[in-house]
């Protein structure tokens, strides 16, 4: 089987071509259709100027068209960057510009972003500019080529060489310096998955899988791919359905969903508001979850409402490829304080658990987490550094890699592995990967701030950790928290935003002299619990 994405695709297209391949709430496409628009958009990109290796922007929200835009890009031997499109326009130029884009898709509900983008010097005019519909309004830019131009193209492909080591899309995640960094996936990283997954989870052409995650969210490459790979049909969930959790499960009823595959916070959304129908969605048979810990409660809840069901728990960072461990429910745990388990390695995957000499520590003692195997990234895009810090060579064979995920897990008398906790400021909201660094040196760099500290505060709601800020103002200052949060919109997506503020005239320290988060944290619980503290925020 081939290890290219494109190439799957289009197998899956020859005995599919008129059954429905990508389903949304104002359009659905065939496989032929797929296959024939991503063809099109491959000869524009080429006729454009692409050539294998190059990076293309992705500013479009997920539509069946984008998804076979992507394909197209594949297709032209190049990688696709997906943006978050609720990111400021500072930081979407930070991830084009590191990127090296050359063509940037937009659309019309886009070209305000790509106008900001310019603004703040992350890509300039002229630019090769792309759409899959009508010519783009913009102050800036003029189109290359749009549905139009693209539909003078063949429905074959372009002849371009592509290897399973060539990048297939580049996932900018929050970066501890404040810059976003980008993990490298190439097609074999992701086909290898497949290999794996698709027998695992019996996903067969009958199937209606969900597409819940945006498209810069590493889950997403699996329903994307899971789905068109097999013949079966991708349900796109708008984002207006995550506002309302009964319409969210109206949603999973009415598309009679096969499989639903989510975050945790999602499922704990849904949980808390009482929207799983108890004994409802005949047809789901799978219900994956990845990306954050889900509270034993919700999984509970969830399983004893959809019996039917088969639940599966699936752990593994962007680094590793969408997932690198799992572990399926025989039967629910046997009380909320029993703990989920991150279960045992996919296949060609390994997990360890080592201390700080690299050795494995004994069974139920903490060590840190290390992933090696065919998941593994090339690493992060033209940063060598961080490449080399994280991904580290492997002590028991000199030509092998192991992915040091900062993660603290546990192998337990059972033989799975339990997630513990983060060693570093790493945290999980709302399914996002943040680096508090990065809040912080945002926060920072706003004139009125003197210092800051950002920790993470545990939080029983659906949103998981939530983020806690405590920060001191320059003497001239009458800056509030609302100012502040203003402020830092400008360069942090909202889901980076704290939402619990605490303004001091001196951070609380340590004995080194540095800032003392802990005392931090015990201070903005103390606020929440009592709804009282020194200071104006």
């Amino acid at each position: 089987m081939t290890h290219l994405l494109h190439e799957r695709v289009s197998r899956a297209v020859e005995p599919h071509g008129e059954a429905t391949a990508i389903v949304s709430a104002r359009q659905s496409m065939t496989y032929a259709e797929v296959g024939a628009l991503s063809s099109r958009v491959a000869h524009a990109l080429v006729e454009a100027g692409c050539r294998s290796g190059d990076r293309v922007g992705l500013l479009l929200a997920k539509s069946p068209e984008t998804i076979a835009a992507m394909i197209g890009v594949l297709k032209a031997g190049c990688a696709y960057v997906p943006v978050d499109l609720a990111s400021p326009a500072s930081r979407a130029a930070r991830i084009l510009s590191r990127a090296d884009v050359r063509v940037v898709f937009v659309d019309n509900a886009t070209a305000a972003l790509l106008d900001g983008v310019y603004e703040e010097g992350g890509i300039s005019a002229p630019a090769t500019i792309g759409t899959t519909g009508e010519p783009i309004d913009s102050r800036r830019f003029q189109t290359t080529f749009d549905a139009t131009t693209i539909s003078r193209f063949a429905e074959t492909p372009p002849q371009v060489s592509v290897r399973s080591e060539d990048p297939a899309h580049i996932l900018f995640t929050s970066g501890s310096t404040g810059e976003p960094k980008g993990v490298i996936v190439t097609h074999g990283n992701v086909s290898t998955f497949l290999d794996w997954a698709l027998p695992a989870f019996d996903i067969r052409s009958t199937d209606r899988l969900s597409s819940h995650p945006p498209l810069h969210f590493d889950l997403s490459t699996f329903d994307v791919y899971g789905a068109l790979t097999s013949g079966a049909a991708l349900y796109l969930v708008e984002p207006q359905l995550n506002l309302s959790p009964h319409a969210l499960a109206r949603f999973i009823g009415e598309s009679a969903l096969t499989q639903w595959f989510s975050v945790p916070s999602v499922m704990t959304f849904l949980a808390s508001f009482d929207a799983v129908p108890n004994g409802g969605w005949p047809a789901l048979e799978r219900v994956l979850f990845c990306g954050e810990v889900l509270p034993t409660p919700v999984l509970r809840h969830w399983m004893d409402c959809v019996p039917h069901a088969t639940f599966t728990n699936l752990y593994g960072p962007t680094e590793a490829t969408i997932a690198s461990s799992y572990h399926t429910f025989s039967t629910p745990p046997v009380d909320d304080s029993s703990p989920i388990p991150i279960g045992i390695a996919c296949e060609g995957e390994e997990l360890l658990v080592l201390d700080s000499e690299l050795e494995p520590v004994p069974q139920d003692e903490v060590g840190e987490l290390y992933i090696g195997g065919v998941g593994l990234s090339p690493g992060y895009w033209r940063d060598e550094e961080k490449t080399g810090s994280s991904f580290v060579p492997d002590p028991r064979d000199s030509a092998g890699r192991l992915y040091h995920t900062g993660d603290l897990a546990r192998v337990g008398k059972d033989g799975l592995l339990y997630f513990v906790g983060r060693v570093d400021s790493q945290i999980k909201s709302r399914g996002y990967r943040i680096e508090l660094g990065e809040i912080e040196a945002a926060l920072n760099a706003i004139e009125s701030v003197r210092e800051c500290g950002v920790v993470a505060i545990a939080s029983t709601g659906f949103e998981g950790a939530q983020i806690g800020c405590a920060y001191s103002l320059t003497s001239s200052s009458q800056a509030t928290s609302l100012d502040l949060r203003a402020q830092a919109a400008h360069s942090l997506p909202r889901y980076m935003l704290p939402t619990r503020w605490l303004q001091l005239s001196e951070l609380p320290k340590n004995m080194n002299g540095k800032i003392d988060r802990p005392r931090i944290r015990e201070l903005l619980v103390e606020i929440s619990e009592t709804g009282t503290h020194a200071g104006g925020a």
